[in-house]
This record gives C-alpha cells, sequence and structure tokens, in this order.
C-alpha cells in the first residue's frame, strides 16, 4: 500500500490492458510499493548492456535505496507504470518532474524526465511504445505538458522509440548524450502514428487465432458425436495444414491417438507448442483450462463452452474472470459461446467451428456476432457461391459469441490489409465502441467495401451476453453515422449476401445509369420502377421478346457495355422453353463475354426459374426428411451468373439459382433437397461436357430471382462508389477569424464552476453562440401587456408575440405564436387572445420578437453522445422532424463537404432548393451555420447539447430565433487516450 506521505489514491483507472506488435497481450498498471521484490526479479533478468543504457555505467543490482525510489510514488510528480505478463514485471517506465534547472519541481511546473526499461526478451514486441502512450497520458491528467529524455547514442532502438512517436520534438547533443525534448499534446501525426501501431497489433492478435500453426481441442470427446469430437473432425476433415491435437482428461493414459490425431491428457502433456487452442469443456471446467493452456504459452483461444453472460448476472461475473485470466497470460479469446471460426486459405484450411462442411474458399470475409445467423450466411454462400465455372467464397469466418474480447473491431483491423479478403461483411448485434467502429470503417471502406446488417436495433438494449456501453443515440442516427464513414447498410441477411456477392465479383459503377435489357418486357418494366425506387437513373427498357437467342443477347450487352451514357447494366432474363440445359450454357457464354470485353461496368442478371415455384410448392407436403431449417427457412439469395457456362448437373437448392442463367424447369428440381440438406454442392463436383470452364480472372455475373433485390444491390453499389470518389477529398474544417475560442473557454470555466451541468439561461447563451459568430434574434420577456410595448418599441415594429412555457415552444399549430403584429394595438389584441386561450402570462411565459425575413424554418442540433462522441443534426423544423424522423446527421467535426451534404441529405431537401418554383434559400448561409456550431462542440466538449431551432432561411441570409445550450464536464474520449483494450 501507499504510504501515508504520498498525495494520492491508488489511480486504479490506469490499469489497462494492451495489445502488443505480436499479437499478444499485457497490462499496464501503476507501480506501487508492494512491488519490490518484483521489481528486484525483473531486474535481475535484464542484460547488463540493456542496464548500461538505462543508467549511463554498469549497474549490475538495484540498491536497496533504488528499489524504494522506483516503487514509492506519489502520482502526480513521480510516477512509474509497470508493463506485466502472468503478473510479473516485463518492463517498467517513469517519469519525475522537474523544474528549469533539471531538478525535481512540483507544479506548476509542466516538464518532467521520462526513463524505460525493456526486459531483453520483450523487446521489438512494441512494449516501449505502449508504455509511453500511456505514461504521457498519465503526465497530460497531471499538468505536464513536456517530456525530456536523455539517451546514449548507441541506445539506437530507444530512440527510434522517440522519434517515431509522432510528437513535435527537439533534439540536441551534448557531453556524449543525446537529449530529446517533445511535447505531449496530440498531432495529427501523433494519432496517426498511435492508430497504425494499434492496427498492425490487432490485426497481428486476429491473424494469431486465424493462421496457427498448431490447435489442441480441448475436451474432445472419446466417442463420435458431441461438440468437442465434432470441432476436431472437422479440422481434420478440412485439411488442417498444422499439427493438430485431441486434449480430455478422462483419456486413458496409454492412449496416443485418437482417430489418428495426438491424443493428450492435458495441454501441458504436448511436446511442442499450441498457437490455438478449442475450448469446448463445460464452463465450471474453463478456468482449469486456462491455467495449463496459458502455462504451457498457447496464444490464443476459441471459447465454444456456454454458460457464461449469455446465462444471467452470474455467468457474467463468470465471463469477466475468464478475460482476466486469459489476459494474464496474454491470450486473447473468441467467444465464449462462439460457433467457431474458418480459414480457408491452402496454407491453412482450418475449420474449428461447428460448420460439418468446409466452405468454399473465396474472397469475401465474414463476421457474425450470433452463431445462428453465421449458420445461415455460410450455409447461404456455400450453397449458392459456386460451380465449375468459379465460385464466390469465404477467406475467413469468425463468430464471436459473446464478444467478450475479440470484437467486430479487431477483425476489421486483420480484413484491413488481409490481401485475400475483397469484400466484408458483418452481422452486429451491438457495436461496443461506436466510436472506433466509424473510424476502423472509414479506413476500410475506403480499401474495400464494407457490408453491415445490426440485429436488435429495435431492442433497446445490448442482447443477453453483449457487455457494451448505451448510446443516447436512436438507430437511424447510428446508421446515418455508419453510411457517413462508408458502411453500406442493409436491414436484411438477404440484403448482405446480395450486396456482398455482387461487390465481391462486380467493378464499382461508376454512376447511376443503368441499362437494362433482356427477353421479358414485364420484367424489364419492374427492373426499370425498381431502380426509379432506388434513386437509379434507368434508360428505357430494351425488349429482346421472347424469341432472342443466345448470339441476340450477347450484341444487346456488347452495345449497352459499349455506351458512354450506361454505367451499368441489368439482363432479365426466362427460360426458354425446350432448349434446357444447352440453352442456359450458350446464353451463360454470350453474357460472360461480353462482359469480358468490358470489364470496368459491373453486369447483373434477373432471371425467373419456373422449376424452383413447382418444387417449392411440392415441398409443403413433402414427407422426404427435409433441409435444414437455416436454410430452408431464410429468404431465397442470389446465385451467380459465372462468365462461362454453369455446370446444369451441380443442381440448386429451392429459390436459390444455380450458375445457369437462366434455369431450366427441369434444373433445380430434381436433386436439390439433398444438396441444399448438406450445405451446397460439393465444389468438386464434375463439369458437365457441355461446359466452357471460364478464363482465369474473369468475373462472375451475379444473378437474382427477384428484380427488387437485384437493384437493391446496385444501388448500395452506386452509393458507396460514390462515397470512395468523394472520400478521396472529404473537406476541410473552415477558420472563422471572428471566433473567440479563448473567450468562450472562459466563459465556459466560468459557468461551470457553479455546478456539474447545466442549462444556460437565454443572455448566456446568446454570449456563447456569439463568440463563434452564431447570432441569435434577441427575444425580450413580456409578463405584462405594458410590457410587451415597451419591448417592441425597444426592438421595432413589426413584432411577433410567443408563448415559451415548455408545452407551446415551438408549436405554431397550437396557436401559440402571433406573426407580423405592426403596431401596439395589434400587439395588445394578440396578448389578449393568447392569455384567454392558453392561460396567465406566467404559465405561457410570453416574449416579444422582432420579425425575420420569411423563408424555411429548419432545426440545427448539436450532441455529445458518450458511445458515438459529437453529432451535429439537421433537418425541417416542426412536423417533418418529430413526426417523420426526418433528420440528417454527420460526426463531428464537420467538413465543408459534409455541411455540403449533409443539408441535401433530409428527404424534404428539396423545399430548400426552389420546390415548385419558390425561392431557392441561402444555402451557403446555412453551411456556414453548421459549421460555426460544429467548430463551438469540437473546440469546447463541455458543450455537450445545442438546439437552434427555429432556423429560418431565407434567400439572403438566415436568422437563429431560438437556441439552448447545455455545459457538463465532458465525456471521457478513449480515441485520444493511449491504445487499450476493453475493460473487464
Amino acid at each position: 500500500m501507499q504510504t501515508s506521505s504520498d498525495r494520492h489514491e491508488y489511480p486504479a483507472h490506469w490499469e489497462a490492458d494492451v495489445v502488443l506488435r505480436d499479437g499478444g497481450t499485457a497490462r499496464v498498471r501503476p507501480i506501487t510499493v508492494d512491488d519490490a521484490e518484483r521489481l528486484v526479479s525483473f531486474y535481475e533478468q535484464v542484460s547488463d548492456e540493456s542496464k548500461y543504457y538505462r543508467f549511463f555505467a554498469p549497474y549490475p543490482r538495484l540498491s536497496a535505496k533504488d528499489v524504494h525510489r522506483f516503487t514509492h510514488h506519489d502520482f502526480v510528480d513521480r510516477v512509474g507504470l509497470a508493463a506485466t505478463i502472468g503478473g510479473e514485471f516485463i518492463a517498467t517506465v517513469r517519469y519525475d518532474r522537474i523544474g528549469a534547472g533539471g531538478t525535481p519541481a512540483t507544479a506548476p511546473a509542466d516538464e518532467a524526465e521520462v526513463a524505460f526499461l525493456v526486459q531483453d526478451a520483450h523487446q521489438g514486441r512494441g512494449v516501449a511504445s505502449a508504455l509511453l502512450e500511456h505514461i504521457a497520458a498519465v503526465a497530460r491528467e497531471r499538468g505536464i505538458r513536456r517530456f525530456a529524455a536523455e539517451v546514449l547514442p548507441a541506445n539506437t532502438k530507444m530512440i527510434k522509440v522517440f522519434m517515431d512517436a509522432g510528437y513535435t520534438q527537439k533534439r540536441s547533443f551534448e557531453d556524449g548524450v543525446v537529449r530529446l525534448e517533445f511535447g505531449l499534446e496530440h498531432t495529427d501525426r501523433s494519432l496517426a502514428v498511435q492508430y497504425g501501431r494499434e492496427q498492425r497489433a490487432e490485426a497481428r492478435s486476429v491473424q494469431r487465432l486465424l493462421q496457427p500453426g498448431s490447435v489442441a481441442v480441448v475436451g474432445t470427446g472419446r466417442a463420435p458425436g458431441g461438440v468437442g469430437r465434432s470441432i476436431l473432425d472437422n479440422i481434420r476433415d478440412a485439411g488442417y495444414t498444422g499439427r493438430l491435437y485431441a486434449v480430455n482428461r478422462a483419456f486413458p493414459e496409454e492412449q496416443k491417438t485418437l482417430d489418428g490425431v495426438p491424443a493428450c491428457r492435458s495441454v501441458r502433456d504436448i511436446d511442442g507448442p499450441v498457437d490455438l487452442a478449442v475450448v469446448t469443456v463445460p464452463a465450471a471446467h474453463v478456468p482449469d483450462v486456462v491455467t495449463e493452456c496459458g502455462e504451457h504459452g498457447v496464444q490464443g483461444l476459441v471459447v465454444i463452452s456456454a454458460g457464461y453472460a449469455d446465462s444471467g448476472p452470474e455467468g457474467r461475473e463468470r465471463q469477466r474472470a475468464l478475460v482476466r485470466q486469459a489476459r494474464t497470460y496474454g491470450m486473447r479469446i473468441i467467444g465464449p459461446n462462439a460457433f467457431g471460426i474458418v480459414n480457408t486459405s491452402p496454407d491453412v484450411r482450418l475449420n474449428a467451428s461447428l460448420a460439418p462442411e468446409m466452405p468454399r474458399p473465396g474472397r469475401i470475409g465474414l463476421f457474425a456476432q450470433s452463431g445462428a445467423i453465421g449458420i445461415a450466411l455460410l450455409s447461404r454462400l456455400h450453397r449458392r457461391g459456386g460451380g465449375v465455372t468459379g465460385h464466390t467464397g469465404v477467406s475467413t469466418f469468425v463468430s464471436s459469441g459473446n464478444r467478450a474480447d475479440v470484437s467486430g473491431n479487431d477483425v476489421l483491423q486483420y480484413w484491413y490489409d488481409d490481401p485475400d479478403t475483397d469484400v466484408a461483411l458483418m452481422y452486429l448485434e451491438s457495436i461496443g465502441n461506436p466510436r472506433k467502429f466509424t473510424r476502423l470503417a472509414r479506413r476500410t471502406a475506403a480499401a474495400k467495401p464494407l457490408v453491415v446488417v445490426q440485429g436488435a436495433r429495435h431492442g433497446g438494449v445490448a442482447p443477453q451476453g453483449h457487455a457494451v456501453r448505451a448510446t443516447r443515440l436512436p438507430h437511424a442516427t447510428v446508421s446515418a453515422l455508419l453510411r457517413q464513414a462508408g458502411v453500406i447498410r442493409v436491414d436484411t441477411i438477404t440484403e448482405l449476401v446480395d450486396a456482398g456477392l455482387l461487390l465481391a465479383r462486380q467493378p464499382l459503377p461508376t454512376g447511376p445509369r443503368v441499362a437494362i435489357l433482356g427477353n421479358s418486357e414485364s420484367l424489364g418494366l419492374l427492373t426499370y420502377d425498381a431502380c426509379l425506387s432506388e434513386g437509379l437513373r434507368p434508360q428505357p427498357p430494351l425488349d429482346l421478346t421472347t424469341a432472342a437467342s443466345a448470339d441476340d443477347f450477347h450484341a444487346a450487352l456488347a452495345r449497352a457495355l459499349a455506351d458512354d451514357t450506361c454505367d451499368a447494366v441489368v439482363v432479365t432474363a426466362i427460360p426458354t422453353v425446350g432448349e434446357g440445359a444447352a440453352g442456359d450454357a450458350a446464353l451463360a457464354e454470350a453474357l460472360r463475354s461480353a462482359a469480358a470485353a468490358v470489364p470496368t461496368k459491373p453486369v447483373l442478371v434477373v432471371h425467373v426459374e419456373l422449376g424452383g415455384l413447382a418444387e417449392a410448392l411440392s415441398a409443403a407436403t413433402s414427407t422426404a426428411p427435409q433441409a435444414d431449417p437455416a436454410q430452408t427457412t431464410a429468404p431465397a439469395a442470389p446465385g451467380t451468373t459465372a462468365q462461362a457456362a454453369p455446370d446444369p448437373a451441380a443442381g440448386t437448392a429451392p429459390g436459390a439459382p444455380s450458375e445457369a442463367v437462366p434455369s431450366s424447369p427441369v434444373q433445380g428440381a430434381a436433386g436439390a433437397a439433398p444438396h441444399a440438406a448438406s450445405g451446397g454442392a460439393s465444389a468438386a463436383s464434375p463439369p458437365s461436357p457441355s461446359v466452357v470452364p471460364a478464363p482465369a480472372g474473369a468475373h462472375l455475373i451475379p444473378a437474382y430471382p427477384a428484380a427488387e433485390r437485384a437493384v437493391r444491390a446496385l444501388g448500395e453499389a452506386v452509393a458507396y462508389a460514390q462515397w470512395r470518389r468523394e472520400a478521396a477529398d472529404p473537406g476541410k474544417v473552415p477558420e472563422y477569424e471572428d471566433i473567440d475560442e479563448k473567450g468562450a473557454a472562459e466563459q465556459i470555466a466560468g459557468l461551470l464552476a457553479r455546478g456539474q451541468g447545466l442549462t444556460l439561461g437565454d443572455r448566456e447563451t446568446c454570449d456563447l453562440l456569439g463568440r463563434y459568430g452564431v447570432h441569435v434574434h434577441r427575444a425580450l420577456p413580456a409578463p405584462t401587456p405594458d410590457d410587451a410595448a415597451a419591448a417592441a418599441r425597444t426592438l421595432g415594429y413589426p413584432v411577433a408575440l410567443k408563448a415559451t412555457a415548455p408545452h407551446l415552444r415551438h408549436r405554431a399549430d397550437l396557436g401559440g405564436v402571433r406573426l407580423d403584429l405592426a403596431d401596439e394595438e395589434q400587439l395588445r389584441r394578440a396578448y389578449a387572445e393568447l392569455t384567454e386561450l392558453f392561460g396567465k402570462p406566467a404559465e405561457l411565459r410570453p416574449v416579444v420578437q422582432g420579425m425575420a425575413p420569411r423563408g424555411v424554418d429548419t432545426v440545427v442540433r448539436a450532441v455529445i453522445d458518450p458511445a458515438a462522441g459529437a453529432v451535429l443534426s439537421f433537418g425541417l423544423a416542426g412536423a417533418a422532424t418529430q413526426l417523420l424522423g426526418d433528420m440528417a446527421h454527420r460526426l463531428i467535426p464537420v467538413t465543408d463537404r459534409d455541411a455540403t451534404s449533409l443539408i441535401r441529405s433530409i428527404r424534404t431537401a428539396p423545399l430548400l432548393f426552389g420546390w415548385r418554383g419558390s425561392a431557392p434559400v441561402d444555402s451557403a448561409a446555412l453551411e456556414e451555420l453548421l459549421l460555426r456550431v460544429s467548430r463551438l462542440v469540437d473546440d469546447h466538449p463541455e458543450v455537450v447539447a445545442v438546439t437552434l431551432e427555429p432556423v429560418v432561411v431565407a434567400p439572403h441570409g438566415l436568422s437563429v430565433l431560438g437556441a439552448s445550450v447545455r455545459l457538463a464536464p465532458p465525456p471521457a474520449r478513449d480515441d485520444l487516450g493511449p491504445r487499450t483494450m476493453p475493460a473487464y
């Protein structure tokens, strides 16, 4: 414990778990007097060279005085932090506050000397960089603004740690020592360095889980069946390329193998390293397994076992203990209650999941928090993605279960630079760190498409088992923020797969112009209508008639793709009676060859399969074994038209078209159910003699059973492509010379001195907003008719009389506002009417305000959400916002491009731009107002809420007629702090 002379209590909030460069984890915590023995033991394991670099002289052991100095801290002027694994020190860092002459000092001195020592066995793991981030955050909290460090020139590793941190630095050389001085305020470069290190570390931690060199399945049953035995069989049958072990403490001592797999009673008994342990034992036995794994040096765990936070409060505490225990040994966890993980890379071939069949390899990364949804997604992609002409399968799959440790954020970090993943699909039931997720999503989406469907959208609470911070933002707002970050937000699993297959198989469209051609006029018209509904610009459908041949389709598609006024093509097709598989193969080859000639434009196919309907109807009364519910109850998803002929023998599930375009009535009826029940047709099905394989690298053409689904996927691709183009130039946050940032900070500090949180009065609101160039129309209180008349004389006629009581505020529809009062007589008459209708003046709180130029009433809001961060919102005032929820949202700080798009994003935006002959409003003035409010909230996070309502935007200028501001101590921003893992 700290002594009575220490000036502060133990700062528990400085404790944190961090991911290191190699993907392992360590715990950072303050050093206390109880750490004397740990410190001595740690120092004994440091090489003489490292000791020399630390103390500039041979220093073989620490004296008692040294140990006392390095373990007794006041946590203000003297602070020491340690990085620990298994409870033992692997590195230390400390700072001592110094004055102008380099002597020990106290506040208000704002400089400190900093020094590190890292155990040689752990050098190169990024430990010092992580400790620097944490000690810098501690120093800023304690009022220290600069660090100084003296380093021997030969200690190049430590010099590099300081130089690479991204802080503003000054370097000098004197008396054989390099002296470095650097400020601790974040810079764009320091944040970029921190985020880059975070990405590499977290990606590496997931890579160690998905690309293990050896796997142990703990809890493998001796008899076939059971979870552990099933996963062992799945790993073996998938052809896993690494070493595989079966572990069960119930194995007889003489048993050495299980179905050809080395068998052991404990992980400790395995001769050699184990990278990944898949844990399937009951929850009560998991702690013992974790201890064994940690002591054996296992790098990560996939915990299939249930009975944790998914089972109630007791299980939630068990889950916390599991995470703490695993992190003690530097291990990461997927789960608990996980479905498993899959990596289809030929170098790995890992199916450590409950899926009985290895998914087809492909370019789609798949993440699901729900095991059931993961099963459905794997099943659909496996069932419809393959064929002899090529396939679209899965690169990696992660089912996070309760998401106690590894989350969607971690997997995004891995996918960002994974060369085997082109498209990322995610099913999320909660977002633990929305601020970080949007940051990572924006970076990922700039490189590859990210499609997200969110479950539990309307429940108001996170699913049981998910420990996440609450957000006060409605789901629509969160969705809008995700779209701003480039996320393709869809509402259903079907749409997730539809969009994913298109993005994985076709190039991005360069615009919204769509050509439609096919052999069905009705299907073409349906496609045309669907395009209009999705905001696309379709050309009139080209009807080739039912007599069209494959050559006719080829010629029409070639012309459409060659047309400079076309950005994408939708081909509609119905089966040709009597031609069967041969006709399908000819049509597929015709479409493939035409599309291959112009590989820069996407092509989609909408086709009708008559045989699928017949089979679906007959299956309802069939006595045959039913297909897996995860497949049969799910909506049909698109098939694939390869840019080559299909395999007519492959078969297809009801409602899920095969590779053929179009499918024949016969195909898909016979033999389809067995394929569906087993998870899909085998990827090794022999090709039909009539099949012409697709050339290497050729795009696959996705086929959809409904026009609406194809066009919806295309609409998402068009919007995403537009975002990609705009993201290349995100705009800038303008500087305004008339902003008084310092004065606003002083005013806010003075106001907050009154209490923890308060809503400002009218005068204080006007003063604060005025410092940022937001001027509110003056409103004078009118408690009596005489006061109203006096206020009108002060402001000048014409005036408005308003009731500001909460139930009447901004409710002109109730009659609580009287406008264009030209003289005192009209004013007194309006005053009498208001009091007669609504009650006494004390209840109405009437005010008099000068009339503003007529225009469109709008509302501007800004709020700081503890989970998502600062959000700026805009909409029209009145029913459009209150009833229809027609608001647009952007994350703060808002750039000039954000402001421009924000006012154009609401459905009622035409009212601002000359709808039905009205005069367009001054959009430039409105955008400037949005930018100024954004600057206010970004510069002063104590401003936790701003509402400007109404803001009347006229053809020239605007008028802010009402405003409110709320101040409070700002919520903690973990995105600006040091790298940490979610606390448990």
